[in-house]
Order: structure tokens, then C-alpha cells, then sequence
């Protein structure tokens, strides 16, 4: 079993490892099947300069599609898009010199006649100069010989002198009832002219290859670049910016927030600066800790998949690979128990800190061992991953831990805040998702008041405060 592991990745592999970043995905409102293809090969990016190039071309989306001016040219290039197809095979066949059947050549032709209609509109939102879109209206022309303007195709008779006699005199058979044999001989030499037709035409077009798939994969990646506008607009994101160390205000986590709005739930974006090296987040249970990880997770998936982020401002330090090790995530197909699947994520993790830039988020190791063990291993692993050029946020319930690093705690259930009986339902209400500094290395001990105001059996929680002494 390996660790969640995001190196030089692309988005479709990413979705299967994180949630958070699927449903980002998911929500994206994309036009064509060729938007989406482009999209789920995009790469996570760790160069700072391509990332931030990224960004760049998703905030000149964003204020084409705002400026009114560009009303028109925007639905115009929208209605384009839903008609694009993605026809990377009938252009591999092309650059193969194979012969196009006509289905192929009408590909050929919609692409060419999209690739005309979406060029006006593109150059009215100022997308061509960065991305060109190349000139297809000979190749339109050379499938469109009787200047019909349609995008339907068929075997025009001006395509050979053969063909119209042909056709007149195979017609007038059909429709009177004439000679079997001749109509068949006539369909069979039919059939030979118009394979002669798509041999010479997909040796015209095999010249124009490389150009119909830069404009294929112009539209394609126009498409997914609108698409992140438009997320970028329905969610309020915002255009990070390149730092040395990455931090949030008004940090969301954007499944979370749906789920939480569709259910009448009070959302609490949180404030957080991460550093170099290891930093303990500690508070109760309902705190929000395991949420913070996933959060900080899918925000860095997205800007260096070139997304905006989801919070009020983001400034962002690229990093080689995102790692993870979240939940219980045991593993009954090879027969491991949740801490050998555990312990070898991190393993593999701590393995593979030594040789890359990282942002790693553990949620509470070793919480299914042993105490003693289990904190030992703790610390050790905080030992290791503060020796290396990473940043790493891990969340613990072990007190006195020792460990030289820095501590954050969520500030948890604020009782003064309380004005109702409490109950599943509400307690979020009256918790502050907060971060704050610690110096201390104690973690928070709450769980018997956050039983005793949720109404655990009085029995049970009297014996349990017997044994804590």
C-alpha cells in the first residue's frame, strides 16, 4: 500500500485520492467533451513561475467574461464549445495518412466551421494572443465545394465529373423500378469514385494535421480555462499569490460548506499560516482538526492545478508533492489493520521528505495503538519531518509530547456563547473553528464536558470521572 502520494500528477489522478478536490472538479461547468479531456490531463504544477502563469490566464478569463462589452462575444463562444467534439481519433488517423470515412470528414468539417465561428468571439475577449487559434477556412472550403456555408457534409458531385451522370441515372432506376443488376453496378461504382473522394481529400487534409489539432486543443483548453472563471466567480474565489511560506484568511473547504448550507449550518472559514517544519494542532474532538487538514489539502491541489483559492486571500509556496494520511482508512482487501495501513503511509512518507519538498498533513498518528508506543512514535516522527524542507501540519490528542515545535489549537466549544439545550444537531454553533498559538504542551481535555452537555448517561460519565482521579 502506498501513501497519498501527488507528484507531477494530473487531475484525474488526483480526484481519486482526494475528495474535496473531486467535488471541486465535479462542479466545474464545462461545454464539451474535448474541455473536459483537457482538464482531467491538466498537471499539478510545482514550478512557481507556471503556476503563477496559470493564475495569470484564469484572471484574464475572469475579467473578459465581467466586461459587458463582451457580452455577446462570450455566448457566442459558449454556444461554439457546445458543439466541439473531441475527435482526437479522426486527427491520430489523419496524421497516419489513413483514409477518412465521411463521418470523419463531417469532424473535419465541424471542427473547421467551430474553429471560424469561435475566432471573432475569442479575439473580441483578448484570448488569441495567448492562445492562437489557427486559420482552418481553406480547409472548411476544401469540404464545403459547392459553398453550401453548412457544416453537414456529403460527397458533392463537383467533387468528380463521374459522379453527377452517375447519380441521375441510378435515381431515375430506383425510382422506376429498372434493371436490378445495373442499379447494383451503378451503387458499385459509386461506391469506388467516392472512396477515391476521401483518399484524395484525407491526403489534402493530412497537410492541415498539426494545425486542426492546435485548434482542437485551443477550444478545448478555452473551455476549461472559462470553466475556472466561472467557479472562480460562483465561489468567491481568489487569485493567490507566490510566497515563501503559505497561509489563508477566511480558509473554506468547499464541500463542506455546501453540505453545511443545504442543512441550515452555521460555516466558520479559518485563518492559518503554515511553516517550515513540524506544527501540532491540538483541540477537542467537533473541533475541526481533521477538517483543517482536508481543507488545506484540496486548496493547495487547486492553485497548483492553476485554480484561484478557495478563501479571502491565499498566499501560496509551491510545493513537489502533496502527502496526506487522513482518517481511518483500513485496508480489508490485503488484510491490514488501520494502524499497519497507517503506519506504512507514514513510513512512506517520512521516506520520501528526504528528497522532496512537501506539504504533509497527518491526522493523529498512532491514535489505534498503544498510548505509550503510539507517542513515542509521535515523536519521532515530528523528529524527522522538522529535519527536512517541508511543512507539515499533524493533529494530536497526546499530551507532553516534548517535541520541539510549533503549536496551534483550535479554540473549540465556546460555552459562554450557549443560549439553547444542546444536541448534535447545534453544538457547531457554538464552536470557534479559531486557530491559535500554544505554548503549551498539554492538548485540550474536553471530552467529558462536551459528553455531559450533549446528555451521555450520567452513570457512565460518573465513573469515568472517578478513574481520570
Amino acid at each position: 500500500m502506498t501513501p497519498d502520494i501527488i507528484l507531477k500528477m494530473k487531475i484525474k489522478d488526483l480526484i481519486k485520492q482526494d475528495p474535496g478536490f473531486q467535488f471541486v472538479i465535479d462542479n466545474m461547468e464545462l461545454m464539451s467533451s474535448a474541455g473536459r479531456r483537457v482538464m482531467l490531463d491538466e498537471e499539478f504544477l510545482s514550478d512557481a513561475s507556471s503556476v503563477a502563469a496559470r493564475w495569470e490566464m484564469v484572471q484574464k478569463a475572469v475579467d473578459a467574461v465581467a466586461n459587458p462589452d463582451n457580452v455577446r462575444a462570450f455566448n457566442d463562444l459558449r454556444h461554439c464549445l457546445m458543439q466541439l467534439h473531441d475527435l482526437r481519433g479522426t486527427l491520430a488517423a489523419l496524421a497516419g495518412h489513413q483514409m477518412l470515412n465521411e463521418v470523419e470528414l463531417f469532424e473535419i468539417k465541424n471542427l473547421a466551421y467551430i474553429a471560424g465561428k469561435a475566432s471573432p468571439a475569442m479575439g473580441q475577449m483578448g484570448f488569441l494572443g495567448e492562445l492562437p487559434l489557427p486559420d482552418l477556412g481553406d480547409v472548411f472550403a476544401t469540404l464545403d465545394p459547392d459553398s453550401t456555408g453548412v457544416v453537414s457534409f456529403y460527397i458533392y458531385d463537383s467533387y468528380d465529373p463521374r459522379l453527377p451522370g452517375l447519380r441521375r441515372e441510378l435515381k431515375a432506376l430506383q425510382e422506376h423500378g429498372g434493371d436490378q443488376q445495373r442499379i447494383a453496378d451503378l451503387i458499385a461504382q459509386q461506391g469506388d469514385i467516392q472512396k477515391d473522394v476521401c483518399l484524395a481529400l484525407s491526403d489534402k487534409l493530412a497537410l492541415r494535421q498539426k494545425d486542426l489539432s492546435a485548434a482542437l486543443e485551443t477550444m478545448a483548453y478555452t473551455d476549461f480555462l472559462l470553466a475556472k472563471a466561472d467557479l472562480a466567480k460562483r465561489w468567491n474565489l481568489v487569485r493567490p499569490t507566490i510566497a515563501d511560506t503559505t497561509s489563508y484568511v477566511a480558509l473554506v473547504n468547499p464541500r463542506l460548506r455546501q453540505r453545511n448550507e443545504e442543512l441550515g449550518l452555521r460555516y466558520q472559514p479559518v485563518d492559518i499560516a503554515l511553516t517550515h517544519g513540524v506544527t501540532l494542532v491540538t483541540g477537542a474532538n467537533m473541533a475541526g482538526k481533521t477538517v483543517l487538514l482536508k481543507s488545506v489539502a484540496t486548496a493547495q491541489l487547486m492553485v497548483q492545478c492553476g485554480f484561484f483559492a478557495p478563501a479571502a486571500s491565499a498566499a501560496i509556496e509551491p510545493v513537489d508533492e502533496v502527502m496526506t494520511s487522513i482518517g481511518d482508512e483500513q485496508n480489508e482487501m490485503n488484510g491490514l489493520s488501520s494502524f499497519a495501513s497507517e503506519i506504512i503511509k507514514i513510513s512512506n512518507i517520512v521516506q520520501r521528505s528526504r528528497n522532496s519538498r512537501m506539504l504533509v498533513l497527518v491526522d493523529e498518528p498512532a491514535r489505534t495503538t498503544n498510548p505509550v508506543e503510539g507517542k513515542a512514535l509521535v515523536q519521532a516522527l515530528i523528529g524527522l519531518l522538522g529535519e527536512v524542507d517541508s511543512s507539515t501540519l499533524i493533529t494530536t490528542h497526546y499530551s507532553q509530547l516534548g517535541s520541539k515545535c510549533r503549536r496551534l489549537r483550535v479554540r473549540g466549544f465556546v460555552e459562554d456563547l450557549c443560549n439553547m439545550p444542546l444536541n448534535p444537531q447545534n453544538i457547531n454553533r457554538f464552536i470557534d473553528y479559531s486557530l491559535t498559538e500554544d505554548t503549551s504542551d498539554e492538548v485540550p481535555q474536553e471530552a467529558l464536558r462536551i459528553a455531559t452537555i450533549l446528555g451521555c448517561d450520567s452513570i457512565l460519565l460518573e465513573r469515568a470521572r472517578q478513574a481520570l482521579g
